[in-house]
């Protein structure tokens, strides 16, 4: 048994400050939170395994080295890291979880940020180089084809502290630098009840990339918390209403969010596989609660794997939906399921793609190519339509 195995077989956790002390030689990083928190950001190096396989030993781990589980909160790892050393390995917890590693790393280089300014020049930079056909120049496109922006308009850009909303953050603010008319952003961000952790990491990471936010609070997540069908819903319902009267009270007429392509296909294919209906997230919709107001979607032709590539060549890192939910961590389910039928439809669109690359384009160009002389029955003006009505004419 070597020194460093030694050193910890008798401990439970590791803090962030004694794992940054070690050799990552002599460590074995396993994160068990789901594959899509997992692509969202990880600890370099780290393994994503079934929290399941681990507790009935279905991996090889090696035995000369410091296993160090990680999962969203350090709550569930523990339990985990008990169950391996039962199995005979050294394994501890890491101390809070990737959200503490998180808010660590960030506080580090945002102090640096303050002495590097080179850094966000090549962020920035990225977006008109590397990366100006697969986002920018999409993002233009969605802009000019749906008339996003117009003169006169005030937006409101809604950060939720993602990848995505901090990505169309810095895009607004480029089609401002270069802007051709006049109009105005506001960075809005609502704090829906996060806990300390996650308001840190979202106020670092803007302070990183120069994102002026304006905060404002709400009590939903602690009034969604204990409902039992469709929170997930009801959440998203309650916090588009409340970016709707923060942001005209600002003088606001448009809130801007960040979904993007991936985003309408899937709810394209939710809607059919689990409503019985087909109806998409449209680039644009006026509001019925909040008249005058209007959301757009200026990421909608923009592909989550770039955004992606894009987060990870800069070497940045933003939190996940930052829920009570996840804060229990209930996405670290030890069977390696999970209830999120958006996550199931996300690998349905993955493998389909996997025999055939056209599947997420051609579900995205359906929405775009109704035949309504194919279809048993529409609806247009909340007024229902069959093909009877034309059949014998």
């Amino acid at each position: 048994m070597t020194a460093i195995i030694d050193d910890w077989k008798t401990k439970q956790e590791i803090t962030v400050e004694e794992l940054a002390a070690l050799s990552p030689d002599e460590v074995y990083l396993v994160d068990i939170r789901d594959e899509v928190a997992f692509e969202r950001g990880s600890l370099p190096g780290a393994q994503n395994l079934n929290p399941l396989e681990l507790q009935q030993g279905g991996y090889d781990l090696p035995e000369e080295k410091l296993i160090v589980c990680i999962c969203m909160w350090g709550k569930i790892s523990l339990g985990l890291a008990q169950n391996l050393r039962e199995q005979g390995y050294a394994a501890v917890s890491l101390q809070g979880g990737y959200s503490l590693w998180l808010q660590r790393k960030l506080e580090r280089e945002t102090a640096e940020a303050a002495e590097d300014s080179e850094r966000l020049k090549r962020i920035e930079s990225s977006l008109r180089k590397k990366y100006k056909h697969k986002i920018s120049t999409k993002f233009v496109e969605a802009v000019c084809k749906f008339e996003l922006v117009r003169p006169g308009d005030k937006i409101a850009v809604c950060i939720s502290g993602g990848k995505d909303s901090m990505l169309m953050a810095k895009l607004f603010q480029d089609l401002k630098r270069h802007n051709k008319f006049p109009f105005e952003l506001v960075f809005l961000c609502m704090d829906p009840g996060y806990n300390e952790m996650n308001r840190r990491i979202i106020e670092e990471n803007a302070k990183l990339l120069h994102v002026p936010l304006t905060f404002f609070s709400t009590d939903i997540f602690e009034s969604v918390f204990h409902v039992e069908e469709s929170p997930c819903y009801l959440c998203a319902k309650m916090r588009r209403g409340y970016l709707y009267r923060k942001a005209r009270a600002l003088g606001c007429n448009k809130i801007a969010l960040g979904h993007h392509f991936d985003d309408v296909i899937e709810t394209n294919l939710m809607s059919m596989l689990y409503s019985g209906a087909i109806r998409t997230m449209m680039p644009k919709v006026k509001s019925t609660s909040c008249p005058g107001m209007e959301l757009i979607r200026p990421l909608y032709y923009v592909h989550e794997a770039d955004i992606k590539r894009w987060r990870d060549d800069n070497g940045l890192y933003f939190i996940q939906c930052a829920c009570k939910f996840t804060e229990t961590c209930s996405t670290c389910h030890t069977d390696g399921t999970t209830d999120s039928k958006r996550l199931e439809v996300k690998k349905l669109i993955a493998k389909l793609a996997e025999t055939n690359s056209q599947v997420p384009g051609n579900i995205f160009h359906a929405l775009e190519n109704v035949n309504l002389d194919t279809v048993l029955k529409y609806k247009q003006a909340g007024e229902e339509h069959s093909f009877l009505e034309q059949y014998d004419q």
